[in-house]
């Protein structure tokens, strides 16, 4: 393309100097990316791709087998010299602090406060969700089940909640801004880790025990609706520098 000849304006819906994606894009898609910073975005990682597969056609490069240093002796001595020298600290620091060992306990006592390892305190605090446990007027006023039974299920669906979560989110963000819903809602789960642990150890806590509970289930969804418009409000500021970045290193044609 010559000086004289006008550049022709890059155009948004797979027909002009952007290749077409893999997918007709609807006409919500089509109006997002012909307005604004998304247009910008989308010109930009469209004619970037286009000119890496016309470099990469174009180029006589052949892949070829890149050398290393071997296994033996290289790889397997210097694994070994680095083992021996975290061993060798660790025999060091045992040798020279060893543990502080305690009374033994009391079998016929036993004690006021028991708390699990600290990674542990979420489901502990769930365990203890006996006020949520419903009593049934049909059963007299009965509940359904036990308090224990009722923590047990509690910790099933907590944790299969966050087994489902991966497969419901199936995006490509590596940053909370990218995803501003998602990442408030990795900010509510946190919070409710937070605060289930603290309610576990509530005999070890200055605060009025009701109060303790209501905050436990208040605080996780306003720490979530607080995140999300924070991180919306960035993301629009995040694409521009992410933009301004890429175009300042690698210019398109």
């Amino acid at each position: 393309m010559t000086d004289d000849t006008p550049e022709e304006d890059a155009r948004t819906d797979g027909t002009g100097v952007v290749a077409p994606d893999g997918e007709t894009p609807t006409w919500r898609e089509r109006k997002q990316r012909s307005q604004g910073l998304p247009r910008l975005t989308y010109e930009y990682f469209e004619r970037s791709r286009r000119e890496d597969e016309d470099l990469r056609r174009e180029s006589d490069y052949v892949e070829r087998d890149v050398l290393g240093f071997p296994t033996w002796p290289h790889e397997i001595l210097r694994n070994l010299s680095i083992a021996c020298f975290f061993v060798g600290i660790i025999l060091f620091l045992a040798a020279t602090l060893p543990p502080h060992i305690g009374a033994p306990a009391n079998p016929s006592s036993t004690p006021a406060i028991i708390l699990p390892d600290w990674y542990l305190y979420w489901s502990f605090g769930l365990l203890k969700l006996g006020p949520l446990n419903p009593e049934m007027a049909v059963l007299g006023g009965q509940k359904l089940m036990g308090d224990r039974m009722y923590g047990v299920l509690a910790n099933i669906v907590v944790v299969g909640a966050i087994a489902i979560v991966p497969f419901l989110n199936k995006g490509s963000a590596r940053r909370p801004v990218e995803q501003p819903f998602w990442a408030a809602v990795g900010v509510g789960g946190v919070t409710f880790a937070l605060t289930l642990s603290i309610y576990s150890a509530k005999n070890l806590v200055p605060m009025n025990v009701d109060l303790l509970f209501d905050m436990t289930f208040i605080l996780p969804p306003v720490a979530a609706l607080v995140a999300y418009p924070v991180l919306k409000a960035m993301r629009e500021g995040y694409m521009y520098g992410l933009n301004k970045r890429y175009y300042r290193l690698r210019p398109p044609k």
